[in-house]
């Protein structure tokens, strides 16, 4: 890896939204923490934090960073697994087509970021899943965004008690209404 870590370390400082910090460990320049927190009001995700650990391959930007959700066991959504798994078309780990899929010259980790905030962590995850727009979708939506609330509760009930390394005073603070 050519400083890969490095250079994607000044793309989220200048451009992460304000739902969304990252921190970099300084020894490992190949390891990015991120967090992203879900203000969006109207989803099951409203007011919850949300961890990633992102590996940069030694043959980054080539191929796509490694990202790994903390889940707690937990399933979030269809592009969110138990196991941490991430699946997306960006990150190589799901089909797309053609810009869907990583670009060595022009996707970003910052992309990956926005996409997880914006697409997947969205008001209808139930429709992330393949095959899921039908006209039973909307009360299968409905149902499944009270289910996915539930878990979410329950992920920040796991937090409190287990904050990811480097995120302890950080997610006590934010989860206490401390944080601004």
């Amino acid at each position: 890896m050519k400083d890969a870590g490095s250079k994607e370390w000044k793309i989220p400082e200048k451009h992460l939204t304000d739902s969304m910090y990252v921190r970099a460990y300084e020894i490992r320049i190949d390891l990015f923490r991120a967090v992203v927190v879900v203000g969006a009001s109207g989803t099951p995700y409203h007011d919850a934090l949300f961890f990633f650990d992102i590996a940069f391959p030694f043959d980054y930007s080539t191929h796509p960073p490694e990202v790994h959700y903390h889940s707690f066991r937990l399933r979030h959504n269809p592009n969110l697994y138990a196991s941490g798994y991430v699946c997306l078309s960006l990150l190589n780990t799901w089909l797309g087509k053609g810009k869907e899929k990583w670009d060595p010259s022009q996707s970003t980790i910052l992309q990956v970021l926005v996409l997880i905030h914006g697409l997947v962590l969205n008001k209808e995850p139930y429709f992330n899943e393949v095959g899921a727009g039908n006209r039973f979708g909307c009360e299968a939506s409905q149902a499944y965004n009270e289910k996915i609330f539930i878990l979410t509760c329950k992920t920040t009930l796991y937090l409190l008690r287990r904050p990811p390394l480097n995120f302890k005073a950080f997610t006590a603070a934010f989860l206490f209404g401390e944080w601004s």
